[in-house]
């Protein structure tokens, strides 16, 4: 590589590096009042808008920066290890923006909306979670219905994670109202297209920035607003592996920012104790070694999907399908396992909600990963693919 060319590509690094850390630093100093009062972390959130961290995945020609999963990743990882919410938020978001970006590139009234979210830096929120089918986001019960070139969309959505604070919702719903449940497309509304009806509201247990309220969506706008490509081919080639990445980053920073609590407890323990270290510091070894396994499986996958990305066939076998599943299934329980690895080192200290080595609000976060698309019913969904796989002759296999 040119020396000057290496040059650039390293101060812009850097730079990237600083805005990630400008906007955890806000996210972080917000955390606990977000998680308290159940709101939304707008003061994170526009700190990602100034730093213009919403579109950096967008293509360069469109306006943003063209950042592979590796750097969105990443990114999501660090907010994680601040505030738990504003990284799911920010994973969400990354997820919804992938779909348009991968499979709206012959549909000119997507191109238009990327360049106005970057200029804007738009936040996207999603709906694809309906009625009693709850996190079976591969059926839909709402249908397009079809005027001309107008549509119309009304659809119970159980869960529209921060709707009330985003530019536009990504939605998936029935082709037509004469189409299978399974037949699905997915649309992008403007915030001037739709209203929100609340149905459920948010008081949860974890994740409480995330306003996962559910509302009903009544929608309308152009045709073109429906992308190209079935859903079916989006979930299988974007969604799934997206989310699953980012979730699993968003998870990591969690158990990270945990486990830095655990080692600051050790260390203050053995400090008093004239170097000897506390009994407690057997589970420290537990939740870095857990950790580690977490963070490494994340690494792996994240190249596994960018070595993969432009080839749609390869996106779709079988083998990649299983590992992207069992990547959200194992990162959620390793990263709960991590946290409650630091949970148990710091003690009464850590079940406090008062004190500096807290892990309660970490853990309460952490605990949503295995319910996220819950644990059971991926496994459920990918036993066919086990019963088929045979078992590998060598460990490189």
């Amino acid at each position: 590589m040119n020396v000057r060319i290496a040059k650039v590509l390293e101060v812009d690094q850097d730079a990237h590096a600083a805005r990630v850390a400008k906007v955890a630093a806000v996210a972080a100093s917000h955390a606990a009042a977000v998680d308290a009062a159940s709101r939304f972390p707008h003061e994170a959130i526009a700190a990602a808008r100034a730093e213009r961290l919403l579109s950096i995945a967008v293509p360069r020609d469109l306006g943003g920066e063209g950042a592979g999963i590796a750097e969105v990743v990443d990114v999501c990882y660090a907010l994680g290890r601040a505030c738990a919410s504003t990284a799911m938020i920010y994973a969400m978001h990354q997820t919804k923006l992938a779909c348009i970006v991968r499979h709206g590139r012959s549909s000119a009234w997507h191109q238009l909306f990327l360049r106005r979210l970057c200029n804007e830096q738009m936040l996207l929120a999603s709906s694809t979670t309906e009625g009693q089918s709850g996190g079976d986001i591969r059926n839909s019960t709402a249908a397009i219905e079809h005027d001309g070139s107008r549509i119309r969309l009304e659809r119970q959505g159980t869960v529209i994670s921060y709707g009330r604070s985003a530019d536009a919702i990504v939605t998936t719903a029935r082709r037509s109202a004469d189409a299978a449940s399974s037949d699905q497309v997915l649309v992008t509304f403007l915030k001037q297209d739709y209203t929100l009806e609340p149905m459920i509201g948010w008081d949860a247990f974890g994740m409480r920035g995330t306003c996962s309220e559910g509302f009903r969506l009544i929608a309308s706008g152009s045709s073109e607003q429906i992308l190209p490509v079935g859903y079916d081919k989006i979930h299988a080639q974007t969604t799934m592996p997206v989310a699953h990445l980012v979730w699993s980053a968003a998870w990591a920073g969690i158990a990270t920012a945990a486990v830095e609590r655990a080692r600051a407890f050790v260390r203050k323990a053995a400090q008093r104790s004239g170097g000897a270290l506390p009994p407690a510091a057997a589970h420290l070894t537990r939740a870095n070694a857990s950790l580690r396994t977490l963070r490494s499986l994340i690494a792996a996958t994240t190249q596994k999907f960018a070595a993969a990305a432009d080839d749609p066939a390869a996106l779709e076998t079988l083998d990649f399908q299983t590992g992207m599943n069992l990547l959200k299934v194992n990162a959620s329980e390793l990263a709960v396992a991590t946290v409650m690895g630091a949970m148990q080192t710091c003690g009464l200290a850590g079940y406090r909600n008062d004190g500096e080595f807290s892990i309660g609000r970490h853990l309460r976060d952490v605990l949503s990963s295995p319910i996220m698309i819950n644990n059971d019913r991926i496994l459920a969904n990918i036993a066919t693919a086990a019963l088929l796989s045979g078992v590998p002759d060598s460990l490189g296999d």
